[in-house]
């Protein structure tokens, strides 16, 4: 039990820490001062625009909740009693920081999409098992892991599309530059289309129960999200529908394979 409730901390605290160094990357870059209206899931929390909380507060919060993400990072290698848990937290750490961080800056070059299905996909999923079980690597935890990667990436590609024009102003290249604004729904498809086939290998390496086949209902609002990514890809407003779809997916598809992995 203290190892759980240590890497949820940890995990929290972690993730907190890179959300916050990341709109201060974009706000440094001016990224997130091209349009200075708020739209809930993209282009920032336009916090540091409105001059509600400055650059140098969100760089110190995100230190902060770095140094205590390494404090439970440390206590749960002394719960679990194996200390290279501390060096997968500080890889982890360093990704999520250099995903808008200099000199890296992997959002920036075309490689964010990949960093973002890693860490939520393989690398929390398989370090939560590892948590548990002491085993590491292990093709099962992989495999459960895919979905939750592919679709965290599928949420992520959703919240670049209406933010493409912006950020190519401030030379960041995403995923949507690729395939530009009229064909982004064909890669958006693909990385719905790669969750949920792992969803269906899972099932069939009997890895889950059947009952994790009930998420491919989801399917249906998936098309919906990618139909308004085709058909309005200029219109950031409407584009907020497919973000909220895509989480949805992402949440139900979630606890459905939590439910077969718990028979």
């Amino acid at each position: 039990m203290p190892g759980f409730l240590f890497g949820i901390l940890c995990a929290a605290c972690t993730h907190l820490s890179a959300n916050l160094i990341n709109d201060y990357a974009d706000s440094k870059s001016g990224v997130d001062w091209q349009d200075r209206n708020f739209y809930n899931f993209f282009g920032g929390s336009k916090l540091i625009q409105e001059k509600v909380f400055s650059e140098e507060f969100y760089l110190r919060l995100a230190l902060f909740f770095a140094a205590l993400a390494t404090v439970f990072a440390v206590l749960l290698a002394l719960a679990i009693k194996n200390l290279s848990v501390i060096w997968f937290y500080l890889i982890i750490i360093t990704l999520g920081w250099l995903y808008t961080q200099k000199p890296l800056q992997f959002s920036y070059h075309r490689a964010g999409e990949i960093f973002i299905f890693l860490l939520f996909g393989p690398a929390i999923v398989m370090g939560a098992y590892f948590i548990q079980t002491g085993i590491f690597p292990d093709a099962k935890s992989f495999i459960l892991s895919l979905p939750f990667g592919f679709l965290t990436c599928a949420i992520l590609f959703a919240n670049e599309v209406p933010d493409y024009t912006d950020d190519k102003k401030a030379a960041k290249f995403t995923w949507v530059s690729l395939t530009g604004l009229k064909c982004a729904f064909i890669l958006y498809a693909a990385l719905i289309a790669c969750a949920f086939f792992t969803v269906w290998l899972g099932i069939t390496l009997k890895y889950i129960t059947p009952v994790a086949i009930l998420s491919f209902i989801l399917i249906i609002p998936a098309i919906q999200a990618a139909y308004i990514l085709k058909e309005y890809s200029g219109d950031k407003i409407r584009l907020m529908t497919s973000s909220k779809i895509t989480i949805l997916i992402q949440g139900l598809t979630g606890i459905m394979l939590i439910i077969g992995v718990l028979r």
